[in-house]
């Protein structure tokens, strides 16, 4: 009987551990420059594509794209000024995968 309660004293420890693990691991929001890459951020890359600098480094964007936040070539489109953006995601072979994207008010 001792030896059940404590595989499952066990099991419960575990799951609960894991749990706790999933939820530290779930990446928080930031706030970041976003801007196109070559206009502002001077990228190489053919045309205008979404990019984030993130600790001064910048990275192209996959999972949002610069037609998704306005016109690109407008007088406040991205590659002509650089904004505030509150993303998710992480850095994976030198871009930035956004699972979300916000593009935040102009101040």
């Amino acid at each position: 009987m001792k030896k059940i309660l404590y595989l499952a004293f066990f099991f419960c420890v575990t799951l609960a551990s894991a749990q706790d693990k999933d939820k530290k691991e779930a990446p928080k929001p930031q706030i970041v420059e976003a801007s196109c890459g070559q206009c502002q951020f001077g990228m190489t890359g053919h045309g205008c594509d979404l990019a984030v600098r993130i600790d001064g480094k910048s990275y192209f964007v996959d999972g949002s794209s610069i037609d998704s936040h306005g016109d690109a070539h407008a007088s406040d489109g991205f590659c002509s000024v650089i904004r505030k953006a509150e993303v998710v995601g992480k850095v994976v072979d030198n871009k930035f995968k956004a699972t979300s994207f916000k593009l935040l008010p102009k101040k």
